[in-house]
């Protein structure tokens, strides 16, 4: 049984859905006599003591001497019910916690919470060394880009394989390529609840062995049924590292330092998915298709071996000061030590809570929403791309597979040059908005970047379907291939990077959210673009996607600039509010079952 207190049903404490700055002053000066409890009545040494979690290392005596067991109960009641008052006039004024922030201003007012032990905690993963951060950046980083590599290599293979299947309907054919990103779609809505609660680095490590194992499954496929199913698990499992990546960025890198760290991250699901059908032209043209799959089997591994040699710290936050909670209630024999995340002893509500977040996210958000769609909309378009150039180069341009995948330089080019202007442009405007408001800082100010996104993804449209259109010289569409990565990168950077300053806490939630979005597109996009093309011509058919652009990348952003703020409090407060009934009902359900079974609930 969890002996962990918990806040009385329909109160929590820690979820948290703002990037404001803390000022532990703020709450701790200037009314103690009035609303904390018993303060100044505790002895001078405890006081002095309680700085960080230090007093958590104490028993209960040493705690709370010279009571009673009743006594002691009473002054936790009483406690309890003051830590909800503070935290409540607390998040009224800064919002609700993030998960850096451990509350260690409340433990004046609760004796037995656990804390980081001071602000420069090295167990704290903010305060992790520079060189350890950017080892987890990197390690995530490169699973990021072998799950998407995985998406779009067999698109060069697609053709030697539904040939070998009998496959002859054209659906079916890109099905078996874009199948992969409806499991891309579903996989986070378990994987991001799923690290909130137990951890980032466990989900990580199983989701990419089971990713491997789905793999080689495809290597030795017999039917194209099998290859879609196979296909599809391989997509779920290897959907992880997109939904853990924003959180894992976003637990060790404060606000200030993101961009560099988000920037690459960025570039895998982009580049990934840009490299694979180069190398798989020539694996097809030179060997057979089944290779590309042993070579994404040989590459999966390398990445696994890596992983699990290089990250093996844990962290996320909550996970961290929860675990450090119950190793300090089994040394000291008091089970009463908590931290300010450990709400509720129902596991099955916060199961239930986490794993329908990224829904309520996407539903109640509409900021979250808008820039999903444009995120969704370009990546969709990605994946439209890497289907139809093999088409287009070896069917209009009479090309090989193996030079025909050479075209893929051109977007790979865009995605490169974006990544050196926009990186550097979004911290000058992030900085300097941030200046011009006296130091306070929004997740806002990364969207400037998104309005140059916003023009030249639908150049880059324009000028890729008319030069296909009017078969100009090889070099034309790509191009216009190239002006349109180039823009994408603008956009995935800004948007990824909006989601995790405007939810810290539940930064994968809010990824993952997006990450169903676009990965949904991705999936259907290949599904229709064939028969776009087929009666509209590459022209018309780019033009009619470039104006559906346009809305969405110049007046989206603009109205979120201005309007997003007010949106994104309210609509916070909307998802906290739907959270805390879930948890009070399910408290209530958790007691009456305890009552019924004769069990006696903690304090």
């Amino acid at each position: 049984m969890d002996t962990t207190r918990s806040v009385t049903p329909g109160t929590t404490l820690g979820p948290s859905t703002s990037n404001s700055p803390r000022s532990s002053s703020s709450i701790l000066s200037g009314e103690q006599g009035t609303h904390y409890v018993d303060l100044e009545s505790q002895p001078q040494a405890l006081r002095k003591e309680r700085r960080g979690s230090q007093a958590s290392h104490m028993t209960e005596k040493d705690i709370y001497p010279d009571m009673t067991e009743q006594e002691r109960e009473l002054q936790r009641e009483k406690t309890l019910e003051e830590l909800k008052k503070v935290y409540s006039e607390r998040a009224e004024r800064e919002g609700e916690l993030d998960a850096p922030d451990d509350a260690a201003d409340l433990a004046a007012v609760d004796p037995e919470l656990v804390t980081w032990d001071g602000p420069n905690d090295p167990a704290n993963p903010r305060n992790f060394p520079n060189g350890m951060k950017w080892r987890i950046t990197m390690i995530t980083s490169m699973y990021t880009f072998v799950t998407p590599f995985a998406s779009s290599i067999v698109a060069p293979a697609a053709l030697a394989y539904n040939k070998e299947f009998g496959v002859t309907n054209v659906t079916i054919g890109s099905m078996t390529v874009s199948i992969f990103l409806l499991g891309f779609a579903i996989g986070p809505l378990f994987f991001a609840p799923l690290s909130e609660m137990y951890g980032r680095m466990i989900v990580m490590h199983l989701s990419t062995m089971v990713f491997l194992v789905f793999t080689i499954g495809c290597a030795l496929s017999q039917t194209a049924e099998q290859m879609i199913v196979l296909r599809f698990l391989s997509g779920l499992a290897g959907s992880a590292p997109l939904a853990l990546g924003a959180g894992i960025l976003s637990d060790v890198w404060a606000p200030m330092e993101l961009a560099r760290a988000s920037a690459i991250f960025a570039l895998g699901p982009l580049v990934g998915p840009i490299t694979a059908p180069i190398i798989a032209g020539f694996i097809v043209q030179e060997l057979e298709w089944r290779w590309v799959f042993w070579i994404l089997t040989i590459l999966i591994a390398v990445a696994m071996f890596v992983g699990f040699a290089c990250y093996r710290t844990e962290t996320y936050a909550v996970v961290l000061l929860n675990r450090k909670a119950k190793k300090l209630r089994e040394e000291t024999g008091n089970v009463h030590l908590h931290t300010v995340f450990e709400t509720t002893k129902d596991t099955r509500t916060t199961f239930k809570i986490a794993l329908v977040r990224p829904f309520k996210l996407l539903v109640m958000n509409p900021v979250l929403f808008s820039l999903g769609l444009f995120m969704a909309f370009v990546y969709g378009f990605l994946y439209l791309m890497f289907v139809t150039f093999p088409t287009l180069f070896q069917g209009q341009y009479k090309e090989s597979p193996g030079t025909a995948g050479l075209n893929y330089i051109g977007p790979g080019v865009g995605f490169l040059v974006g990544l050196g202007i926009w990186t550097p442009l979004m911290q000058y405007f992030y900085k300097r908005l941030t200046a011009a408001n006296n130091g306070v800082s929004k997740p806002e100010y990364r969207l400037p970047v998104l309005f140059f996104g916003g023009i030249l993804v639908p150049v880059g449209l324009f000028w890729y379907g008319w030069s296909a259109e009017h078969r100009l010289h090889w070099i034309m569409p790509l191009i216009g291939a190239a002006i349109f990565c180039c823009g994408m990168i603008s956009v995935f950077t800004a948007v990824q990077t909006y989601l995790i300053d405007m939810s810290p806490r539940y930064a994968a939630s809010a990824v993952s959210a997006a990450t169903v979005f676009r990965s949904l597109f991705g999936f259907a996009f290949p599904l229709f673009g064939g028969q776009l093309y087929d009666k509209l011509g590459y022209g018309w058919g780019n033009s009619v996607l470039a104006f559906i652009a346009i809305p969405l990348g110049l007046i989206f952003p603009l109205v979120i600039y201005k309007f997003g703020e007010e949106w994104r409090l309210a609509a916070d407060k909307r998802l906290e509010k739907s959270e805390s009934k879930v948890l009070a009902r399910g408290e209530a359900r958790f007691a009456q079952k305890a009552e019924k079974n004769g069990a006696v609930l903690p304090q």
